[in-house]
């Protein structure tokens, strides 16, 4: 409902103007003030959309209820003076002032109504237009923290932010990440970006006035979908908490208004915005120790990255025979490197910061061993799938077991980058979903079949199609849908269960989503 203040010193005018249109119909809620001084106090309280007021009456007059309005800029409300023929020139006086239009005395019922189209059209108008510059600044506000977190800011960008923050702040960057691998295998890449935006949006009502500092989709990885946030100080200080209290009660608010599967990764706290690119450095590590961590849902760099006061030990021999022994494929030697890493690690002394550095140590390693064979995939991401796809539900993430089972998957991931599989392999899978794309064909499965790594395949199947495996299957299985409505009698139900779906409500979004309108829409336009 729009808002319109009424202001007259005579009342019987006041409750003309009242009863004169129907109000509510029209699409207002009705407020009254009896002169210009009892408007001004309600307009610094209220915000209003239209003032309608008599340009004479006692204490304030309509003519000095506009100049103050409009001089100290108390509300950007439309305004409409009440005046008699005698009082015209008041009435160009107030033209001047941005006053939207004037209604000669006595008010006509379709004089009224003409004014209150005019004035809703303007206020959309104006909406449209503080939607679309704040969308406008949003997005040159993003831009312009990316810059900050990639490091390659300038003087301007600085003086930028400062006007909204204190840039010589403690501040952390936190990345708020969907676990799209527990979302339902059936999710589709647009569906994910659907619960991103839910997820967008929830941290937007948490944040309120602070949501300016969210941004939608930092990471540069296809298999991450993420809300980035540079937290600073000052905002647990508001609420008298620390900042772990803080981010807790995000994270604990965000996973009950959403529903969904959220990690959220807090990076290194550093002073001031021109450190943030530190922070996010931090944050990108965490990702990739995830798989060698306990799985929980809150990460703090500090806690997991620790370093002791007394050094650290990185056993650099048996840590190099263990990637040797990965890289040639050698089971016997990945158990026995292994164990002569876990002998040392006991005898020195053991502690959660020296594990941390040596684990660190391996994984880079790794990952520079592999992007060698392959550089145009993301080896950070498969590596970390690769981890997490061989720890066990209720043993230790980065345990000796762990580690060796990880080992051996590796070992096999780099013999098939050397191998090239994905030559062969991809137009083998083409045929398999053109021969059984009834079937429940999962990527999984085969990978299995054809002894590709899974995390590898999906990322060349992505590179090649544009999409992930389950959206090719689908759009595949929607054209076989449209084959079969084209050139059969079959009903809609019948349709869906020849091409593999069991649920037919979720074959006609897809039906949808592919073709732009309902399978029965579909075959009747033929």
């Amino acid at each position: 409902m729009l808002k319109v203040l009424l202001v007259d010193d005579e009342p019987f005018i006041l409750q003309g103007l009242k009863m004169l249109v129907d109000w509510e119909q029209e699409g207002w809620e009705v407020f009254t003030a009896s002169n210009g001084a009892e408007a001004l106090d309600f307009l610094k309280e209220e915000r209003v959309d239209l003032v309608i007021a008599d340009i004479k009456m006692p204490v304030m007059s309509g003519l000095e209820l506009l100049k103050t309005v409009h001089d100290e800029k108390i509300s950007d409300s439309y305004f409409v003076v009440l005046s008699g023929y005698a009082e015209f020139s008041y009435a160009q006086e107030a033209l001047r002032y941005d006053c939207t239009d004037y209604i000669l005395k006595p008010v006509e019922r379709e004089q009224l109504l003409e004014i209150l189209t005019k004035v809703a059209a303007l206020n959309k108008e104006r909406d449209f237009k503080r939607r679309s510059d704040a969308k406008r600044e949003k997005a040159f506000l993003d831009r312009t923290f990316m810059k900050l977190l990639s490091g390659k800011f300038n003087r301007g960008n600085i003086e930028y932010v400062s006007a909204i923050m204190d840039t010589d702040e403690d501040m952390s960057y936190v990345e708020i990440q969907l676990d799209v691998e527990t979302l339902s295998e059936d999710y589709s890449d647009e569906e994910k970006k659907g619960q991103l935006d839910k997820l967008y949006s929830s941290a937007f009502d948490f944040l309120k006035d602070d949501s300016k500092f969210c941004i939608m989709d930092v990471s540069d990885s296809e298999k991450i979908y993420d809300v980035g946030f540079i937290y600073n100080e000052a905002m647990a200080k508001r609420l008298q908490l620390t900042r772990e209290e803080y981010l807790k009660s995000f994270l604990d608010f965000l996973i009950a208004n959403t529903n969904l599967p959220i990690t959220m990764l807090v990076g290194k706290n550093v002073s001031g915005i021109k450190n943030i690119s530190k922070s996010y450095g931090t944050v990108n590590v965490l990702r990739s120790l995830q798989g060698f961590r306990e799985m929980k849902n809150l990460y703090y760099y500090e806690n997991e990255y620790k370093i002791s006061d007394t050094g650290v030990l990185i056993c650099k021999k048996e840590l190099d025979d263990l990637i040797v022994a990965i890289e040639r494929g050698e089971r016997v030697e990945i158990r026995k490197s292994v164990d002569n890493f876990y002998e040392v690690m006991q005898k020195t002394g053991v502690t959660e910061s020296t594990m941390n550095l040596n684990i660190n140590y391996l994984l880079f390693q790794l990952i520079h061993l592999a992007s060698e064979l392959d550089s145009e995939v993301n080896q950070e991401e498969i590596l970390r799938m690769i981890s997490e796809n061989t720890s066990e539900e209720g043993k230790s993430r980065g345990s000796k077991n762990h580690l060796c089972r990880m080992a051996y998957a590796y070992g096999e991931y780099l013999t098939q980058l050397r191998k090239n599989a994905s030559k062969g392999v991809l137009g083998e899978i083409e045929e398999e979903v053109k021969k059984n794309y009834a079937s429940n064909l999962t990527l999984k499965e085969l990978s299995e079949k054809y002894f590709v790594n899974s995390a590898y395949l999906g990322q060349l199947f992505r590179k090649k199609y544009g999409c992930s495996f389950k959206d090719y299957l689908n759009n595949h299985r929607v054209e076989e849908a449209a084959k079969l409505l084209r050139k059969s009698d079959m009903k809609i139900y019948e349709v869906a269960e020849a091409v593999g779906y069991k649920d037919v409500d979720y074959f006609v979004n897809k039906f949808i989503d592919s073709k732009g309108c309902t399978p029965t829409k579909y075959k009747k336009n033929l």
